[in-house]
């Protein structure tokens, strides 16, 4: 993303995505696992598949299933990922099937994760999005909110809430 876009004009660009995470939440009733879902679906647009834009065709409540099925499994050091026929279909020529996910694992789960710490943080935030719905039928003028410049940039994690895991192997004995 240009680093000169607003954040009104990021939320314009995922209105889309606002739309099937509104979808799964009214169905579904649990936003953790509609933004999971969503945050899925957003990551495998950024290629040549236009996942999220079938949504309203196919049923809401299993592709939101699927989805944290998906990232349920890809937390395993093997994955065991379900038949997922739904998210196959909606990837149409994308040739996306449990093979895929399995295959690149930490690319997904790491894709995933910058889309719930980044852009996510405005698609899920309702108060933006009633800012900008009163922004669009004229209720208010230009929030600064609204105007901001994006950032994508991550956070950098305190020194202090690092954390490292250490094993020892009982066959290679430790000299000093």
């Amino acid at each position: 993303m240009a680093g000169s876009m607003t954040v009104r004009e990021v939320l314009y660009m995922y209105s889309v995505a606002r739309q099937a995470y509104e979808r799964f939440v009214s169905i579904c009733g649990n936003p953790e696992q509609a933004k999971n879902a969503v945050a899925l679906l957003v990551w495998l647009d950024q290629g040549t598949v236009s996942a999220i834009h079938h949504v309203p065709s196919i049923s809401p409540a299993a592709v939101a299933a699927e989805a944290n099925g998906v990232l349920d499994c890809l937390r395993h050091q093997e994955p065991m990922l379900p038949a997922i026929p739904l998210i196959s279909a909606l990837c149409q020529d994308g040739n996306v099937d449990a093979r895929f996910f399995a295959f690149h694992q930490d690319l997904v789960v790491r894709g995933v994760a910058e889309i719930l710490d980044g852009v996510g943080k405005l698609i899920f935030d309702d108060r933006l999005q009633v800012l900008l719905r009163r922004y669009q039928t004229g209720l208010v003028g230009n929030p600064p909110e609204l105007m901001a410049p994006y950032s994508s940039e991550p956070v950098a994690v305190p020194e202090d809430c690092r954390s490292m895991f250490i094993t020892f192997s009982k066959g290679m004995p430790i000299d000093r």
